[in-house]
């Protein structure tokens, strides 16, 4: 009886021990390493993924340029701040550019705070001015090839007013390489509009995306919810110079690299932050 007993035990502590793993797996998932802190953060918990001092845990890619080539100094760290500048430039050539934050996620809320300084660098394409913006669910940088202009992905897109006075709501989503299910229908529209207000060069603006794998992704401007849409996938045109073998249409895209945008136009960011978020 005293061994059956024993034996007993042992089998109760490994089933516990087997749970026990399992729990700390999942805690492990929706955990990362804030770079500004070097510490761990849990579900919830805000990252800043700029550190406020170096872009060490970023990865360039300009168009025409190899992985990592930081052309002209165009991402850098000046007074706190994550400048996009062209003044080691000449012409803008289009080289268009992305800065990648060096890991993936899937389901995050993201905050950008984002402001645009300067002029439109000469050569630059006319759509450029004020514009720019955030690739969500990218392609892995790795992936792109030198002469790519664009990566697949979904930009939460950035604009401010011109001179013109118009309208010119920021918070857009773009999608080169993509579409997305936009009110219940699949879209080819390459720009969806948002409900947001018109903000003017040098003003600050938070911009938020909640982004739920393949399911849906919400944009906010300074608090306020300006887009919906979902279930983002590979399709469509815009994006060019890219390897066949990452343009598989109608694959859903439910994870990806997050990157900052260069297409001519100088922009500061003083904050990029994230919280990992459970899955629905």
């Amino acid at each position: 009886m005293k061994r059956r007993a024993f034996l007993r035990i042992i089998a109760l502590l490994m089933v516990a021990g087997h749970m026990g793993c399992r729990n700390t797996d999942a805690t492990q998932s929706l955990t990362a390493k804030d770079p500004a802190t070097d510490r761990e953060t849990k579900e919830g918990e805000w990252i800043q993924l700029f550190n406020g001092r170096d872009i060490q845990d970023w990865i360039v890619k300009l168009n025409h340029h190899a992985l990592g080539d930081n052309y002209g100094n165009t991402f850098r760290v000046e007074d706190g701040l994550l400048k996009v500048r062209y003044d080691q430039y000449g012409e803008f050539g289009d080289r268009f550019g992305h800065l990648y934050y060096k890991q993936p996620f899937s389901h995050y809320r993201l905050a950008v705070e984002y402001r645009f300084a300067g002029s439109l660098q000469r050569g630059a394409p006319g759509y450029a001015v004020m514009n720019s913006g955030v690739m969500l669910h990218a392609q892995d940088p790795k992936t792109i090839l030198v002469d790519q202009n664009w990566p697949i992905s979904i930009e939460f897109q950035f604009l401010a007013g011109l001179p013109d006075g118009k309208p010119r709501a920021t918070g857009c989503v773009c999608t080169p390489g993509t579409h997305v299910v936009y009110n219940g229908k699949l879209t080819e529209a390459h720009i969806i509009q948002s409900s947001a207000d018109t903000y003017q060069p040098g003003e600050w603006v938070r911009a938020e995306a909640i982004v739920h794998g393949n399911e849906s992704i919400v944009h906010l401007i300074n608090g306020k919810k300006v887009l919906e849409y979902g279930q983002p996938q590979i399709g469509g045109g815009v994006v060019a110079g890219y390897d066949p073998k990452m343009f598989q249409v109608g694959k859903m895209l439910g994870e990806g690299f997050i990157a900052l945008q260069s297409e001519g136009q100088p922009v500061d960011f003083r904050k990029v932050e994230l919280k990992v978020l459970r899955p629905e």
